[in-house]
């Protein structure tokens, strides 16, 4: 049995043309550089195809890899040991991802419990509520990345968490994002 927070319909997968990088947990360890250099190629990957306007290659390559980033960060960071894997996509104006990796139960459970907050509300009240519970020291597990991105760039969200297995628990996080038409 899986369970589904966000957006149902953004869960289905990544579509068509589908790059996929796969990180593995080994003698290098996966770590914070991998996070940026991961997303960094994912971003260019995606801009690369603006190139002919600076300001959009900017704008997408920023938020392409802004988007990724956080998403490679979390998974780096909650991850039970394994491989994660980065999936990207663009089709009709829309970037699409998905990060798959490994949580244990406590993690799994304290990110479900947060995903019922973040899910349910308005994004921009419940950003401006969670910076000021971390300014005063109140907050654990804020969420403002997810927030941030919900709020301020659009982003929609799905996580699926799977059933545990030895490795932990499968937690597969669907993300997408506008992109400007070429044809404009």
């Amino acid at each position: 049995m899986t369970t589904l927070y966000g957006l149902e319909d953004l869960a289905i997968g990544t579509g068509e043309n589908v790059a996929k990088l796969r990180l593995f947990d080994g003698p290098l360890d996966l770590g914070w550089k991998h996070c940026a250099m991961t997303s960094d190629f994912v971003a260019e990957f995606v801009a690369l195809r603006y190139r002919a306007s600076r300001n959009l290659y900017k704008e997408v390559r920023h938020n392409v890899g802004y988007l990724t980033n956080e998403l490679v960060e979390n998974a780096v960071k909650f991850r039970a040991s394994g491989e994660i894997v980065v999936e990207a996509s663009v089709a009709d104006n829309t970037f699409r991802t998905k990060v798959s990796n490994f949580v244990d139960k406590e993690t799994a459970e304290r990110f479900q419990h947060l995903l019922s907050e973040i899910t349910t509300g308005d994004p921009g009240e419940l950003l401006i509520s969670r910076i000021e519970a971390n300014a005063t020291g109140a907050a654990a597990g804020s969420g403002l990345g997810l927030l941030t991105l919900m709020s301020d760039y659009g982003a929609h969200f799905a996580w699926v968490f799977g059933t545990g297995e030895q490795e932990g628990i499968p937690l597969e996080t669907y993300a997408s994002i506008a992109v400007p038409d070429l044809s404009a």
